[in-house]
């Protein structure tokens, strides 16, 4: 028994004092994702990478809303959200204490406005992936005219865009129709 005492004397502590001094955790570690619904624009590619389907997007049509969701509890940690997200709107952080009271604390939500088309009126898409898109493809207009052409563009929905391509395929035909007359 002495011996096994002055053994124990002599390595020190196995053991992190952990509820009393925080853990440390590697810089790769896998916590909690953390959503940021400033740099969130609702496109939904972080729900359709969740494996553990933990992550939801629902629409109301009637409020005019799209709700993004996470529930931790389903959550598996495996950070595919983060590696989906275009703006970079989902980062997993160093928390991995997600002890609760209540389930309910266990979900997260964000609401977020749709985008109505500019033809039919019909919501689409949240307004601010609409506008994330203009912004973007905003950067490749040479004119000014160009860029503004495009920003109308993308706030129409894909419905009425097939229609207006319909529309110019047939301008263009019936125009080189008649040039070769």
């Amino acid at each position: 028994m002495l011996k096994l005492l002055r053994e124990v004397f002599r390595t020190g502590e196995a053991t992190h004092k952990y509820p009393f001094a925080p853990a440390e955790v590697s810089k790769d570690f896998r916590g909690k994702p953390e959503h940021d619904p400033v740099l969130c624009i609702a496109c939904a590619a972080c729900t359709i990478a969740c494996p553990a389907n933990a992550l939801g997007m629902t629409t109301d049509v009637e409020a005019g809303t799209r709700t993004w969701s996470i529930f931790y509890g389903q959550c598996v940690f495996c950070g595919r959200c983060e590696e989906a997200c275009p703006t970079g709107a989902i980062s997993l952080s160093s928390d991995f204490e997600l002890a609760v009271g209540r389930r309910d604390d266990l979900f997260k939500r964000a609401i977020f406005n749709l985008a109505y088309c500019r033809s039919c009126g019909v919501p689409f898409s949240s307004a601010k992936e609409v506008a994330y898109v203009a912004q973007l493809l905003g950067t490749y207009a040479t004119t000014p005219e160009e860029a503004e052409r495009i920003r109308q563009h993308a706030e129409i929905c894909p419905e009425c865009k097939r229609k207006l391509d319909v529309e110019q395929v047939a301008r263009s035909s019936l125009t080189r129709q008649m040039e070769n007359m």
